[in-house]
């Protein structure tokens, strides 16, 4: 599989280029899913939600998946973040300042410094950061306020606000991040939230309907559906066992659930494989199994365990 042109979608838009994977060679979490997590402090556990069937011709039959919107759409969240990077800027120095003196802060050695008549009258460079803002997704699992997202929407964020489809918004702390899975956990303060229902990604079929709800671009709570393309993709020199759907993702769905037919949550939609930065029909989520585990040790500090699996195994296909 040619992997040059395979895409994240990052804070602010996808990054465009080769190998934009940040999953190590020879590692993969461990595919036993933790629902220590998402257990306690739900209040009541969400019933199963099956999409309806739809007739859209003789013998032809379509899915519903209007009531798996309605009833865990609430439980998915748009998350905006604020990070800031040092851009270059110019300071506008008088020649002759208040003081009568040289403008000290265009000499990087002092006014009193034996260099600074070669720094007379010249702009000096300096850096300063800049506020940089971005969207993606995120889900709730557990009705306390703890949040599911991928790492590449939170990480090195100064403010994280989580906004509920309700209209509510809550600033929310970055309890932890692991890079290497793209997986994050962040909290707000709040209570009897809705709340998704977890199912096991390795019950999922090739060929299986699933549903992405997200705000791509910043179009919060858009639902989009598609079908299991693959299972056991490794990306790049990652041995996370990626889903490949086409389900339509662009960016601002990165961290968002990818539910099966039953209304479980199966997956993080993650990745895209593109050469525009829009979606172009191939699409990955982390398998919600590897998520959960890594989320686990992450909500506990603890440091994320890997081991090491053959290639074979990951690379099987159902």
């Amino acid at each position: 599989m040619n992997l040059s042109s395979l895409v994240r979608k990052p804070l602010v838009a996808a990054i465009i280029g080769a190998g934009a994977i940040a999953v190590p060679a020879g590692t993969l979490y461990f595919a036993v899913a933790q629902r220590a997590l998402a257990a306690p402090a739900a209040a009541t556990a969400p019933a199963a939600v099956t999409a309806a069937p739809t007739t859209v011709g003789p013998g032809v039959m379509l899915p519903d998946f209007s009531t798996m919107v309605q009833k865990y759409g609430p439980a998915v969240v748009n998350i905006a973040v604020v990070s800031k990077v040092p851009t270059s800027y110019n300071p506008q120095g008088d020649e002759n300042g208040e003081d009568g003196g040289d403008n000290g802060d265009q000499n990087p050695f002092g006014p009193n410094s034996p260099f600074a008549p070669f720094f007379h009258g010249m702009p000096f460079q300096f850096q300063q950061p800049q506020p940089v803002r971005g969207e993606g997704s995120g889900f709730i699992i557990r009705s306390d306020g703890v949040v599911m997202t991928n790492a590449h929407v939170v990480n090195g964020a100064s403010e994280v606000t989580v906004r509920m489809t309700d209209r509510r918004e809550y600033t929310a702390k970055v309890v932890g991040v692991d890079k290497k899975s793209d997986i994050a956990i962040i909290k707000i303060s709040a209570k009897d939230l809705p709340t998704v229902k977890l199912g096991d990604s390795r019950s999922l079929r090739v060929g299986e309907w699933v549903l992405a709800i997200g705000a791509p671009f910043g179009f919060e709570n858009s639902a989009t559906a598609g079908i299991v393309s693959a299972k056991g993709r490794t990306l790049g020199s990652g041995y996370v066992p990626f889903i490949q759907t086409d389900v339509p993702i662009n960016p601002g769905n990165s961290g968002g659930p990818l539910f099966n037919m039953r209304g479980e949550v199966v997956g993080i939609n993650s990745q895209i494989y593109s050469r525009s930065g829009g979606y172009m029909g191939v699409s990955f989520s982390i398998p919600i199994d590897v998520a959960m585990q890594v989320g686990q040790q992450l909500h506990h500090g603890f440091a994320v365990a890997r081991i090491q699996v053959p290639r074979r195994f990951v690379s099987e296909q159902d």
